[in-house]
């Protein structure tokens, strides 16, 4: 009998002048996912409101299939593949679509010009490895769709995520009424430029995160904000996480009057790391409850929770006792 132990460490990091572990929820206009079921027809939507072209591919497939006699077989035979089941295997996240083939599956489903483009993009984006490479397919496809009058599902949610500059101008603005950018700008930590400032504010007015008053004051539409589930986000989240850890590095030198930190190493099991999760994601709730009482703010903070690996997974012998008899 083995038993799984991996070494971890528990970091907790609360900090000045930062934001608030804030989440962003995202609303996407959808199809209702029982219309075709039920019936109701339901048109294609744009390709830009796509965000994995394999939901494409399977929407095509339908919408062809409810107006015309269509198979898998014909669909794979237009696309040039000798399976017949091969794109319906892809669409079932058996096989996978390679960036080779993507365009001509696009040009199987009579996409052209900056359609086909975006679509081979998506394929792109489903196979990067890296962060870096899934940032750079995505903003591409962003940028195709800007230069044709159009905008991609996502793309100001992954925009809110990419800088720390968001979030705690969202935090910040609406406790400093009658504030000029500038005032705004020295107020952060590291300190930003004007321009940045009110760049960020018209980001936010335009996200809808914050609303500005006949006065020219700031309000948040919502006290707090989660993250949906839209693939690209994380993405861009895990780039901000980085930078609020740079940020935590240098909060280490600030006097413990404005900050508080804590971490030990733990040897966990499977069942106790699930355990302390939730206790985290518990506590994350509790500190946002605690956070939203009031109404007002005398300073922005970041706080961090974290539990990672220090070691490989270990597997341990249970040694069993023999009575002696």
């Amino acid at each position: 009998m083995f038993s799984e132990h991996v070494l971890y460490v528990l970091n907790c990091q609360f900090f000045q002048n930062k934001a608030k572990s804030g989440k962003i929820w995202l609303k996407s206009p959808y199809l209702c996912p029982n219309a075709r079921k039920e019936g109701i027809f339901v048109p294609m939507k744009e390709i830009v409101e796509y965000t994995d072209y394999r939901k494409y591919i399977l929407d095509y497939y339908e919408e062809r299939k409810r107006s015309s006699v269509f198979s898998w077989q014909k669909f794979a035979q237009d696309a040039g593949f000798s399976s017949a089941v091969f794109l319906k295997y892809v669409c079932e996240g058996k096989k996978n679509l390679s960036v080779g083939s993507a365009g001509s599956v696009a040009s199987a489903m009579g996409l052209a010009g900056y359609e086909q483009t975006y679509f081979v993009l998506m394929v792109s984006y489903a196979h990067a490895k890296s962060d870096k490479a899934k940032r750079a397919a995505f903003e591409e496809r962003c940028a195709l769709a800007k230069a044709h009058k159009m905008r991609v599902l996502g793309s100001d949610e992954f925009d809110y995520f990419k800088s720390w500059k968001n979030p705690v101008l969202r935090e910040l603005a609406p406790h400093m009424p009658g504030a000029k950018p500038l005032e705004m700008a020295r107020a952060c930590s590291p300190s930003i430029t004007a321009a940045e400032v009110t760049e960020t504010l018209n980001f936010l007015v335009r996200m809808k995160l914050l609303k500005k008053d006949r006065d020219g004051n700031y309000h948040q539409t919502d006290r707090a904000i989660t993250m949906g589930d839209m693939d690209v986000v994380p993405v861009a989240a895990r780039e901000l996480q980085r930078q609020m850890g740079e940020f935590a590095i240098k909060a280490i030198d600030l006097p413990l009057s404005e900050r508080t930190m804590s971490g030990f190493v733990l040897g966990l099991t499977e069942r106790s790391y699930e355990r302390i999760r939730k206790e985290m994601a518990d506590f994350y709730r509790r500190v946002v409850a605690i956070a939203t009482e009031d109404d007002e703010t005398e300073r922005v903070y970041r706080m961090n929770m974290q539990l990672f690996p220090l070691s490989k997974r270990i597997e341990t012998k249970k040694v069993f006792k023999v009575k002696k008899r």
